[in-house]
């Protein structure tokens, strides 16, 4: 995969209910992307919201929360990508919000 959009997700069911349909149907427009969700040993649900709604999404649960940057880090290591896009689980994005930056980061490849 070349670009992974990575949410790292604790408790935000609602917020996955919610925003991931458009961010799936923005996402698929995009050659070589693909949305992951890493869980940080939510409780309220978000696991089986995934599950039951979003079975084509990849998740990755973790057994307990290791925090934002260490669920991000725990997250990255499980995922082969040239390009990684972290984005909240409470966003709403445009219809095409990834191209652009994807475009960016390909002709400016020494930004990270």
């Amino acid at each position: 995969m070349k670009t992974a959009v990575v949410i790292l997700n604790w408790n935000t069911e609602g917020f996955l209910k919610e925003f991931l349909p458009g961010l799936l149907r923005s996402v698929e427009k995009v050659e070589g992307a693909e949305v992951i969700v890493a869980d940080n040993a939510s409780t309220d649900g978000s696991l089986k919201v995934m599950k039951e709604m979003f079975p084509q999404v990849r998740t990755i649960a973790f057994d307990k929360n290791h925090g934002f940057t260490g669920g991000y880090n725990k997250a990255f290591e499980q995922i082969d990508s040239e390009l990684f896009i972290l984005i909240n689980s409470d966003i709403e994005v445009t219809e095409d919000w990834l191209s652009p930056i994807v475009r960016w980061m390909e002709e400016h490849p020494e930004c990270g």
